[in-house]
């Protein structure tokens, strides 16, 4: 469990905040890339080459064109991610490009890996239109078991995933939208016990409508959030259904037009602070701070609020700030203060799941369920204020999700290999002890080189 987190001056949080920058720009060249492909099979000596190549390999060649199943048999299918980005939409970055957003899929590809066990690698696309993309990912899909979509920029990121969900025979995920609203919703599912509320009452101001808290808003209805009771606010104000210039563009904005119509039932205009005023929950995820969520808009909030500020690298608003202002529960999107919302608590343990039963597809569903088993870690190890969620150094709460999600997946019907939760915990279990001791002992044996600090 976290402690306390000491509260530093706004001087010494952003010299914290740069120093992983400055970091990466040492050990980026360093490295020279964070992740690489090594061997899985033996080699004892160069006639296994004609095990693993010509003339053996035509073997499972022929099975496998005879049966188009057993590819996950005899090849790294079955535990193959594609990261797929056109680096429109990196991070707090923007639109940099596909070339300038390969470090940050090189990273996933690394989380993936260490926290998941699952074999990631990063696709930069040298375009920007949505149907070449998704031209690209239905071409690439023998190779792989799955596809992460990363970093794309709104509204074409919902009608790829959509497309893709329903073309595809591996599953899909937008982590930017699925991976953020399950971590977020198991949060909020903890954060409301402390703070002894009912989630089909609460009052919810979401700031920032782009793909992820469209996504948050999707599962947290899901889970029993009223919309009436619930308000959107983009950059031009809070969604309501006079909204013209939505309604205008809503064959494209297609999610963000139907939020116009479901949420918001009193048709409260204005901006944030008319959207938080009698609010029990905030879910921020906008533009970097601080004062984009100000002290006494949060006054204006219901007793014992809920702030979600969730921008990187400076949130909406600062903890100590909401928290002065009367929340009870403050979460942001940061490392160094309590209640980290981090996606990476999400996807490895996720699609660990999803691959292990090779589910077709990645519901919502299987989405509550992995945001369940997050949040019933946390209750286990005891919930207080600021500690609302596992952190990754708890890193049993992969295989948990894994298990969960594996066994929705087969509830559904939606999985081609049948497992029990059990199952899936243990084999997941050994998969991610696998991958963290492996990368321990070439750092032992000297093969990831050590740097001087």
């Amino acid at each position: 469990m976290l402690k306390d987190a000491p509260v530093l001056t706004t001087e010494e949080l952003l010299a914290k905040a740069k120093k992983p920058s400055a970091d990466a720009m040492r050990l980026h060249p360093f490295y020279r890339g964070k992740v690489e492909t090594t061997l899985r099979c033996r080699v004892r000596d160069f006639d296994d080459f004609a095990i693993w190549y010509t003339p053996g390999v035509a073997a499972p060649c022929k099975a496998i064109a005879a049966d188009p199943e057993l590819v996950y048999e005899h090849t790294h299918k079955w535990n193959t991610v594609a990261v797929v980005s056109d680096g429109t939409r990196v991070l707090g970055l923007g639109d940099i490009g596909p070339k300038a957003g390969l470090p940050v899929m090189e990273g996933k590809a690394l989380l993936y890996k260490y926290l998941g066990g699952v074999d990631a690698w990063p696709i930069m696309l040298d375009t920007k239109d949505p149907d070449k993309i998704i031209d690209t990912v239905l071409t690439i899909q023998p190779g792989f078991g799955g596809v992460n979509l990363e970093d794309l920029s709104q509204p074409k990121c919902f009608r790829i995933l959509d497309t893709l969900r329903q073309k595809a025979e591996i599953p899909v995920w937008h982590d930017d939208q699925q991976g953020t609203a399950m971590v977020t919703l198991a949060g909020l599912i903890n954060a409301l016990k402390i703070v002894d509320k009912n989630i089909s009452k609460v009052r919810i101001a979401f700031v920032g409508s782009g793909a992820s808290n469209v996504a948050c808003s999707r599962l947290i209805f899901a889970l029993g959030a009223n919309p009436e009771l619930c308000m959107m606010v983009d950059s031009k104000g809070i969604l309501n259904k006079q909204r013209a210039d939505i309604e205008k563009r809503k064959a494209e904005f297609v999610d963000k037009w139907k939020l116009c119509q479901i949420t918001n039932a009193e048709q409260r205009a204005g901006g944030i602070p008319d959207a938080l005023k009698g609010a029990d929950v905030v879910v921020a995820l906008s533009t970097p701070g601080p004062d984009v969520l100000r002290k006494e808009w949060i006054e204006a909030m219901a007793k014992e609020a809920i702030v979600f500020a969730c921008a990187n690298p400076i949130p909406e608003i600062w903890p100590w700030e909401a928290k002065a202002a009367g929340a009870a529960v403050v979460a942001t999107g940061r490392s160094d203060f309590p209640n980290q919302v981090n996606n990476s608590l999400g996807f490895p343990g996720l699609f660990r799941g999803t691959l292990d039963v090779r589910a077709k597809t990645i519901t919502d569903e299987m989405c509550i369920a992995a945001a369940h088993a997050l949040a019933d870690m946390a209750v286990e190890h005891g919930l207080t204020p600021d500690y609302i969620l596992p952190t990754m150094d708890e890193w049993e709460v992969f295989p948990r999700e894994a298990a969960a999600v594996a066994a929705k997946a087969v509830e559904q019907g939606i999985a081609r290999l049948h497992s029990t939760y059990d199952e899936e915990y243990e084999r997941a279990s050994f998969i991610i002890k696998r991958a963290r001791n492996i990368t321990q002992t070439m750092m032992e044996e000297g093969y990831i080189e050590e740097t001087e600090e």
